[in-house]
């Protein structure tokens, strides 16, 4: 009969290597993603250290912190060693650093690259599962007066009227608009829906003496520019 070894407890490590005393010693940079999470849950269970515990929960997701921010509460349960109490402090954790990135996002007031808007919006819409379409509305000199969800729907696609875009428009004195909507699925290519939308607010934004400087689709890490690209 084979003998079954258990893990060795984090207790029984160096300080050097409890992350805990490693966060107070070293500072908070020098841990790993899963130290970090070790910390939260605070132990793993009988034949697992938290830390060992951490590091599978993220191979799970490919190491992505995004891809575990979107997991549910009970998708996280279903590791051994994570009850609904753990579960929770890693959801809860992982949605202040998105809130963290929201608030440094609303610095950003005046719109100088494509990127700039990739990081003005990402942190609102680029880990959403269901499709949203934004608009940016900007003065002349490229200040962001507004940004504003213009409409909300499922995981493949959402509406997008004319008419209010506009309306908006001129009630905030815009000069010029970026699109911007997300792709839940990752994908970056633009659909023919995509471009269709794109010509249809340039052709009306024209009309009203206003530009469409560009257009983007936003995922978790990357984005594609309309403008960038040479499709507007």
């Amino acid at each position: 009969m084979q003998e079954q070894v258990a893990s060795l407890s984090i207790k029984k490590w160096s300080d050097d290597d409890k992350p805990r005393e490693k966060l107070v010693r070293k500072g908070r940079v020098i841990l790993s993603d899963a130290e970090l999470i070790a910390i939260m849950i605070g132990s793993g269970s009988r034949n697992e250290s938290a830390v060992a515990l951490s590091k599978r929960i993220l191979a799970s997701v490919n190491n992505n912190l995004n891809e575990l921010g979107r997991l549910s509460i009970q998708q996280l349960m279903q590791f051994k060693g994570i009850g609904q109490a753990k579960a929770v402090t890693i959801s809860a954790a992982l949605e202040i650093g998105r809130r963290r990135r929201g608030e440094e996002a609303r610095k950003i007031t005046k719109i100088q690259s494509s990127k700039s808007v990739f990081e003005l919006l990402q942190p609102t819409i680029g880990e959403l599962e269901h499709e949203e379409f934004w608009i940016v509305y900007l003065n002349n000199s490229n200040k962001v007066l507004h940004s504003a969800q213009l409409s909300k729907g499922s995981i493949t696609g959402t509406l997008v009227d004319v008419r209010l875009v506009m309306k908006q428009a001129l009630e905030l004195g815009a000069i010029a608009l970026i699109l911007a909507h997300n792709h839940p699925s990752g994908t970056l290519k633009p659909s023919t829906s995509d471009k269709q939308i794109t010509a249809k607010l340039q052709s009306a934004a024209q009309a009203l003496d206003l530009k469409v400087l560009d257009h983007l689709i936003i995922t978790q890490k990357e984005y594609f520019s309309f403008a960038d690209e040479d499709l507007l």
